[in-house]
């Protein structure tokens, strides 16, 4: 091997552990980027935006890898973190979705059962009333004949809102009573007892107007005897 053979494998291995040294050099730059940012781990983000109330499922979200701990405490990790919520408020497209966004259900007691009506908008309490309220429910009645006079009654006392649907064009004839119904309407379904569930439906049938009331969150303080039916002559 002549002096120019040697200097050219010179070179070859000082090449060689140059790429070494720069090989263990980036090495040490990732598992120093590793120790810093730790694990990934699953995050959930919004496809679309969700309304408020709306039940959600896993065809709403797409997964993303993010390192732990540049997550909040309270980001879902799981969609089983999901089953049987809904929206607190209007999710937006593109947002993480974080436990504190979600609530669960309303859920029916033994012996209850389900039961909606459509709700004139002006008659509810308009952006209050959302799944897990609290309300009475109102009717007014016209008079049978010229000896008897309008009323108002209250026939349930803090009915439980299960559900609150989309505003919906009305436009329908009414039952016995003729009254003929135009304008908008929300469903809302509760979760009442037999006889209850009996009395809303009577009301929606035959009432000229049910009327919904919110009760103050933690109140189950019941109407007062007399204050459960009125009639305009009281004022007077």
């Amino acid at each position: 091997m002549n002096s120019r053979q040697r200097r050219g494998v010179i070179l070859l291995v000082i090449s060689a552990l140059c790429a070494v040294g720069a090989f263990a050099g980036v090495l040490s730059v990732i598992r120093d980027v590793n120790s810093k940012v730790g694990p990934e781990v699953a995050a959930y983000r919004l496809k679309d935006d969700v309304a408020p109330y709306k039940e959600l499922t896993a065809d709403r979200f797409e997964k993303v890898e993010m390192p732990e701990r540049w997550l909040s405490k309270t980001a879902v990790t799981s969609l089983s973190q999901i089953r049987g919520k809904i929206a607190v408020t209007t999710l937006k497209k593109g947002s993480l979705l974080q436990t504190d966004m979600i609530v669960a259900r309303p859920q029916l007691r033994d012996g209850q059962q389900e039961i909606a009506i459509m709700i004139d908008a002006e008659t509810g309490v308009a952006g209050k009333i959302t799944p897990g309220s609290k309300v009475n429910i109102y009717a007014t009645f016209k008079a049978a004949n010229e000896k008897a006079k309008d009323q108002s009654k209250v026939i349930v006392e803090n009915a439980e809102v299960m559900d609150v649907g989309k505003l919906t064009p009305i436009d329908e004839q009414g039952g016995d009573n003729g009254r003929r119904r135009q304008g908008e309407a929300v469903p809302i379904t509760f979760a009442l007892d037999p006889a209850d569930a009996q009395r809303v439906a009577y009301a929606e049938s035959f009432a000229t107007h049910v009327r919904l009331a919110l009760v103050a969150a933690g109140s189950d303080a019941a109407v007062p005897p007399g204050d459960r039916s009125y009639t305009l002559d009281e004022d007077k």
